[in-house]
C-alpha cells in the first residue's frame, strides 16, 4: 500500500503549498483533466495564470522528476517551444506535507489537428528539433520503454485487478498472450534517445502561431519513432502520406533511422496493453472508478478482445515503408 494518497490533498493544503514558493492565488482552483496526477489552474495576485501539478505519490523518484524538469529547461534553452516549470530560488521541484509538486505558467491555445498535413509538417520539424537536443545525452534516472513494463507488468496488473469478466477471461487472455508474443518478437530495444514519451494531440498546443509541447510527465528513453507514430491515423494509404510528411519535415533537423518504421505496430500494441494495465493498477483510486466506470463493463472487454485481434493482424502485416 502507498503511504500517501490524494485523499489528503485538500484545497487548503494545495493553497498552502503554492504559497510556500511565493505565489499567492487570488482565484479558486480549477481542476484540469488529469488522472495520474492532480492538476489545477489558478490566477495569482501578480495577475498571471499558473498551473500547479501534484505528482502521484511514489510513482516517480525526486531524481526522475528533476530529470523531466531539466529536459524541459534544456529544450527551452535551445528555443524548442515547451512549457517549462517556474523556478523559485533556483528550484523547480517542491515538496509540501509529503506531496511533490511543480508550478507552470498557464499557456492557452487551440488543439493540434492530426489529420491536417500542413500542421503535421510543422509538427515533424518540431519533433526533429526536440530530438536534436534529446539525443545529445541519455536520461540517467528515467526508465526506458520495454516489453517488461509495457506488456508483462501490465498483464500482471490486469490479472490482479480481477476486472476482466469471468465469462470473457479465457478469450481475452488468449488473444492478449498472442499479441504479447508477437510484439516481443518484433520489438527491438535499440538506438534509444530521450523522448517526450506521450506525444499525442492532447499534449500539443497551438500557442499563437507556434506549436508547443506540454506535459513531459511520461518522458523516458526509447526509439525516436515513439514520438512520431501517435500522429498517424486513418487507413494505411493515409498513414503513409502522414508519415511521409512527418519524416520529411523531421529530417530537416534530425537524422531518422528508417529501420524504426517496423516498430510502429509493436509500439502501438505496447501502448494498448500498457493503457489497460495502467487503469487496472489505479483502480483503487476513486477518481479512476468515477471517470473510467466503463472499464468494469462486459462491453468494454468485448471491444478490447476485438481490438487485440485487429492489432495482432496489424502486427502480421508488412511494416509501413516510405518511398526513397
Amino acid at each position: 500500500m502507498s503511504k500517501f494518497s490524494f485523499i489528503d490533498l485538500t484545497p487548503d493544503l494545495i493553497l498552502d503549498a503554492i504559497e510556500t514558493i511565493g505565489i499567492y492565488p487570488e482565484s479558486g482552483l480549477l481542476a484540469l483533466n488529469s488522472y495520474e496526477n492532480r492538476v489545477y489552474q489558478f490566477k495569482a495576485e501578480d495577475g498571471l495564470r499558473y498551473v500547479v501539478k501534484f505528482y502521484r505519490p511514489e510513482r516517480w523518484s525526486k531524481a526522475q522528476i528533476q530529470e523531466e524538469h531539466d529536459f524541459a529547461f534544456e529544450l527551452a534553452d535551445a528555443e524548442v517551444p515547451v512549457v517549462a516549470p517556474v523556478l523559485h530560488n533556483g528550484q523547480s521541484l517542491f515538496e509540501h506535507q509529503g506531496y511533490m509538486f511543480v508550478v507552470f505558467p498557464s499557456v492557452g491555445g487551440r488543439l493540434f489537428e492530426v489529420d491536417n498535413l500542413d500542421q503535421l509538417d510543422v509538427m515533424g520539424r518540431l519533433i526533429g528539433r526536440m530530438h536534436q537536443v534529446a539525443k545529445t545525452k541519455p536520461f540517467t534516472y528515467r526508465p526506458t520503454i520495454s516489453c517488461g513494463e509495457y506488456l508483462h507488468t501490465a498483464k500482471v496488473h490486469l490479472q490482479k485487478s480481477n476486472l476482466v469478466p469471468m465469462g470473457l477471461s479465457t478469450a481475452f487472455y488468449t488473444i492478449l498472450d498472442l499479441v504479447i508474443e508477437q510484439t516481443q518478437k518484433q520489438y527491438q530495444d535499440t538506438n534509444n534517445i530521450r523522448l517526450h514519451g506521450d506525444c499525442h494531440a492532447g499534449n500539443i498546443l497551438w500557442a499563437g502561431d507556434a506549436l508547443m509541447f506540454v506535459d513531459l510527465d511520461d518522458s523516458r528513453q526509447g526509439p525516436a519513432i515513439q514520438d512520431l507514430w501517435m500522429m498517424l491515423s486513418g487507413d494505411r494509404p493515409t498513414q503513409l502520406l502522414q508519415l511521409d510528411t512527418l519524416v520529411g519535415a523531421y529530417e530537416e533537423f534530425c537524422d531518422f533511422d528508417h529501420a524504426q518504421l517496423k516498430l510502429i505496430e509493436p509500439l502501438r500494441a505496447m501502448r494498448i496493453i500498457h493503457y489497460m494495465g495502467w487503469v487496472a493498477k489505479r483502480w483503487s483510486d476513486p477518481a479512476f472508478v468515477r471517470n473510467f466506470s466503463w472499464f468494469a463493463d462486459d462491453k468494454y472487454w468485448e471491444q478490447q478482445i476485438l481490438a487485440l485481434k485487429e492489432q495482432l493482424a496489424a502486427l502480421q502485416e508488412p511494416p509501413l515503408k516510405l518511398l526513397p
